[in-house]
């Protein structure tokens, strides 16, 4: 009979891993953007190249649902989300109540669709050669910055 204690209790550990290992990101609350249902979309401007090269590259490997809208002028909604200047770049991707400011790679979207921190939201200033979007090679860290509720900001995360 001990035997089949210890069969069965290795059997429910087993199942009860695999589902952890299937479904735990929802069960811990972790959405990835992949699985995310909530609003998002990219402002960008129209005519610009590596705005849509880094909308496909969101929605091939993010997320398809992705809402894409294209302004002339995308100074409203830097202005409307309150982002520094000093970290801006040529377009903005809104989910949920979060940014991401210019050509952040996915990793940094997922560690912020994951933690939840208590931010306006993330930036990537500028054009990085190599970035998501951007032609050329990687040259450095890709340092993206959360910007939190008082508009300060720091160094977030590196990549």
């Amino acid at each position: 009979m001990g035997k089949k204690i210890v069969v069965l209790v290795i059997g429910i550990t087993i199942f009860i891993g695999i589902l952890y290992l299937t479904f735990g990101s929802r069960v811990n609350g972790f959405v990835t953007i992949s699985d995310y249902e909530g609003n998002m979309k990219i402002y960008k401007s129209g005519n610009c190249g590596c705005c849509s090269v880094y909308s496909n590259y969101f929605r091939g490997k993010g997320n398809s649902d992705v809402e894409i809208i294209n302004l002339e002028n995308l100074n409203s909604v830097k202005e409307q989300y309150e982002i520094p200047s000093s970290l801006e770049s040529c377009h903005t991707t809104v989910i949920g109540n979060y940014f991401v400011e210019g050509h952040v790679p996915l990793e940094a979207v997922e560690k912020l669709m994951k933690e939840k921190p208590d931010i306006k939201g993330i930036a990537m200033p500028g054009m990085p050669s190599g970035s998501p979007g951007m032609t050329g090679a990687k040259k450095g860290d890709f340092v993206i910055y959360a910007v939190n509720n008082d508009g300060s900001y720091g160094e977030w995360m590196r990549i």
